[in-house]
């Protein structure tokens, strides 16, 4: 009876969805949904229609797009990536004696972080909603990286839990920005291959911080403690490259002065079959309850979750677990730079067979297993000289998260339209994703140091439910495109209901309509 009350429900939200799509289908879409005006007068300034853009041009629009906009992206994420996990590598260079923490201070210092991206990450998405992304942008960046300096001048625990805070709360700009950014800019294909470019410096920094962290390390008989150097160093850089963003990275394809009128008309009109628009600045009410109603929204959101647990007790700990098989400080600077190869190479093949195959939910339950197998191994295998590196290796195994957050990103990116429906489902997949690295060192017990049975057993768990979520939102999604070609009274040709050959005006691109309301919409998995 349960079985049957639970399939019944499920069978009136489709019944519920399917309504939602006959309506607008119809022609009664919500009058609510309103067009951005500086969106509207941009269009109704040019003479045609929506424009054929041929192969030799898209690929030089997308070459001047990579270097304004991803250079952007992959520069920052590396500052990002590489200024936050600098608290891995300072915990092997002194920081925790020379600031005298105890018992769980450490592990704190990254959960703070997380806690301040949890408070500030719907605001700041609005903020993106808002204001010209390039100028909310820059200044986010330069001050992290003067917070980041400061870290430098902590003395205890209070300040440094202080400084981490105001670093998460700058910082907390980055991915959302991003995400919104590629959909801005670029084509859907095209999403998972540019988030996983800038994904992929958290195995960059890996390699490179590894590499500064020995170099820093080595410098004697200095004023300064090295890890205060490390710091130091890497918060004024970071501040310059912020200020540098502010002129280099343009608002939207509408404000960017840096390219032709022509240009600026054609990279619009690359991004028309993506359905999600490029921008509008009202905060529309019902998309954000369409949003909290959504199996989709909800989906990414607990994968986010479920995702993120691990990451983040691994990112604070994997010096501190390496160095516990066995290894010497310096082996452990030097196979973080192999760490780094092997997240890089998760996440970009991930990406390329994301494009290859068309495939992304697939994908992740694939890339899922390697963080099982590893995780199992890393739980039956003994910590002994012969075994060391067989642990080492299943250690990296579960490296593999970065690629399904690559591949999540890109379902969201891709599957949610409508602005204000895109900042809720933003905002709720990034708060899951910092709740789940504000947990994962928490999981990591002093008293369960130096190997973490008890922490490897729930990202055990947290991987199970992964694997059902990603199976049953690949189904929920086939099921919404067949609904989609239902209403529009199309031929279902195939067993998700896509075809193909099916030929969309793609009249309400730009219109702020969601993914429900618009009947050219169709999901991506």
């Amino acid at each position: 009876m349960a079985a049957l009350t639970k399939d019944s429900m499920f069978e009136r939200h489709i019944e519920d969805v399917e309504k939602d799509i006959v309506s607008v289908t119809s022609g009664e879409t919500r009058p609510a949904a309103g067009i951005d005006s500086e969106v509207a007068n941009f269009f109704a300034s040019q003479s045609q229609g929506p424009i054929e853009i041929d192969e030799a041009t898209d690929r030089r629009l997308r070459w001047m797009i990579h270097k304004r906009v991803l250079l952007v992206m992959v520069v920052t994420y590396f500052a990002q990536t590489l200024d936050k996990g600098t608290i891995n590598f300072a915990s092997i260079m002194g920081i925790v004696e020379d600031t005298h923490l105890v018992g769980q201070q450490y592990s704190w210092l990254t959960t703070c972080v997380y806690l301040a991206i949890l408070a500030w990450e719907f605001p700041t998405n609005r903020l993106i909603q808002r204001l010209p992304i390039g100028k909310y942008l820059s200044f986010n960046i330069a001050a992290w990286g003067a917070v980041l300096a400061c870290t430098a001048a902590c003395k205890n625990f209070t300040g440094l839990i202080i400084v981490r805070t105001l670093l998460g709360i700058f910082e907390c700009v980055c991915q959302p920005a991003f995400v919104f950014l590629s959909t801005m800019w670029y084509r859907r294909e095209e999403q998972a291959l540019v988030i996983g470019a800038f994904y992929s410096m958290n195995g960059f920094q890996q390699c490179v911080g590894g590499l500064i962290a020995y170099g820093v390390a080595q410098i004697e008989g200095q004023v300064l403690k090295n890890w205060q150097i490390l710091f130091t160093m890497l918060g004024c850089i970071t501040f310059v490259w912020g200020i540098f963003v502010g002129f280099w990275l343009p608002d939207s394809p509408i404000r960017a002065t840096c390219f032709s009128p022509e240009d600026r008309l054609l990279m619009a009109e690359r991004v028309r079959k993506n359905e999600t628009g490029i921008q509008n600045k009202e905060f529309k009410w019902y998309q954000v309850r369409e949003a909290l109603s959504d199996p989709v929204v909800w989906s990414v959101t607990l994968i986010s979750f479920t995702n993120g647990m691990p990451t983040g007790g691994l990112g604070a700990f994997s010096n501190l677990i390496i160095k516990a098989f066995g290894f010497t400080t310096l082996q452990t600077y030097l196979l973080a730079i192999a760490q780094g190869a092997i997240i890089m190479t998760f996440l970009f093949s991930a990406a390329y067979l994301s494009k290859r195959y068309n495939q992304k939910l697939l994908l992740a339950i694939i890339y899922t297993l390697p963080n099982i197998i590893g995780t199992v191994v890393f739980l039956t295998v003994p910590t002994r000289s012969d075994t060391k590196v067989g642990l080492l290796i299943s250690f990296y195994l579960t490296m593999a998260f970065g690629a399904v957050s690559v591949l999540n990103l890109a379902v969201m990116s891709n599957n949610v339209a409508g602005r204000t429906k895109q900042v809720v489902a933003s905002s709720l997949v990034f708060i899951a994703w910092a709740v789940g690295n504000a947990v994962g060192p928490q999981v990591f017990r002093a008293n369960d140091a130096p190997r973490y049975i008890k922490a490897f057993i729930a990202h055990m768990v947290v991987y199970a439910l992964q694997v059902v979520v990603l199976f049953f939102l690949r189904l929920y999604l086939m099921r919404l495109n067949v609904l989609k070609r239902r209403a529009a009274a199309l031929r279902e040709s195939t067993a998700n209901g896509e075809d193909r050959d099916e030929h969309l005006a793609h009249n309400h691109a730009f219109d702020d309509l969601t993914d429900r309301e618009n009947p050219d919409f169709r999901y991506t998995y």
